[in-house]
């Protein structure tokens, strides 16, 4: 299965783009994973967001009123996303303001997606971008038990 993380704009924070580069690299180690920025432009980020995600079997955004996972409940997540049987997942980043209805209508449950929350709390999409690569990294950690996560 391919998992992409897709976000909208580019990752400013040059720190925060050597973490995610360095997550990923790891996440290849267990899974066939790209990260991909969508340029944010005003007009056209929409339509460009729609035709990306359109190629994915599911879609989950990253959203603050999505559903929260610990850890373990993530790996067994990402687990059963692998096992059925899908072949592509995008994980979403969205812009400054959001998702429309349109994106969301692209994650909606009945195609089999939805939403995630990594925290109640609204962190910078940079971090985001950080947090969510360490966190598939560490599911898959999870999956393969081996010692990265303490619980």
């Amino acid at each position: 299965m391919k998992i992409s993380l897709v976000a909208v704009g580019k990752t400013q924070n040059k720190d925060i783009a050597g973490v995610i580069a360095e997550y990923t690299g790891r996440i290849g180690r267990y899974a066939n994973f790209d990260f991909i920025e969508i340029a944010d432009d005003a007009k056209t980020t929409e339509s460009k967001l729609a035709k990306a995600l359109g190629k994915f079997d599911r879609v989950f955004l990253l959203d603050e009123r999505g559903r929260e996972y610990r850890s373990v409940e993530f790996a067994d997540f990402v687990q059963k996303q692998m096992n059925s049987g899908v072949k592509s997942v995008a994980f979403v980043v969205g812009g400054p303001f959001g998702f429309t209805d349109e994106i969301r209508a692209l994650a909606s449950p009945a195609l089999g997606g939805g939403s995630i929350a990594l925290s109640k709390m609204t962190f910078p999409h940079d971090l985001v971008r950080a947090i969510f690569v360490e966190q598939l990294y560490r599911a898959f950690s999870i999956i393969r038990n081996e010692k990265y996560h303490h619980e």
